[in-house]
């Protein structure tokens, strides 16, 4: 079997990860993708973003995604859970759709990164209900873990789509830049081991 030692990433999740609003070459993945050009012109991503989806929704085509790819991922960045919120999805329904999803790709030999977010003003009230949810999932499922949007950049006025919500460009520029130290120590490390 050979050995790959350039990065193939798979970024499954919602309108953030599709990159709703905005050209191709200026979604997340593809951000992503182009800043580990940096260390290894190789360095492929895979966008499974899908716009809308909840987690149940990417739990559902998760193995239609994973029989698709090119190759076994060097690592799976998951964001999703916003869409639950917004629906009024039962918490204790999102996190047990995210452990299903990090219990599959962990059983398939793949690492995983978990991203959170930052619960919107208006939704404040249903915060309580999410702290500390990614932490505990990320912990449980030897994830790595990090929230999507650095601080500050979520529902910017300057940095958003005219829906208030959507990053624009430049705040995606600024995601990439938050997450990619944590990306690039998580693809230097190995798998969970099989449980």
């Amino acid at each position: 079997m050979p050995t790959y030692s350039t990065p193939y990433v798979l970024a499954l999740g919602d309108s953030l990860t599709a990159g709703y609003g905005l050209p191709t070459r200026a979604s997340f993945a593809a951000k992503l993708e182009q800043a580990l050009h940096d260390r290894d012109p190789y360095a492929t991503m895979h966008n499974a973003g899908v716009s809308g989806d909840t987690t149940a929704d990417a739990l559902r085509r998760l193995p239609s995604v994973l029989s698709g790819l090119a190759r076994k991922p060097d690592l799976a960045i998951v964001e999703l859970g916003a869409n639950d919120l917004l629906r009024g999805v039962a918490p204790a329904r999102t996190m047990a759709n995210l452990a299903e999803i990090l219990g599959t790709l962990t059983s398939c030999g793949i690492a995983t990164f978990l991203t959170s977010f930052e619960v919107p003003p208006f939704l404040r009230a249903h915060a309580p209900s999410y702290d500390g949810m990614y932490a505990d999932l990320a912990a449980r499922h030897g994830a790595d873990h990090a929230p999507f949007f650095p601080p500050g950049v979520m529902g910017h006025p300057r940095l958003t789509l005219p829906d208030g919500l959507h990053p624009n460009a430049c705040a995606i520029e600024l995601v990439v830049a938050h997450l990619l130290p944590a990306i690039i120590s998580a693809l230097g490390r190995p798998p969970a081991p099989l449980a």
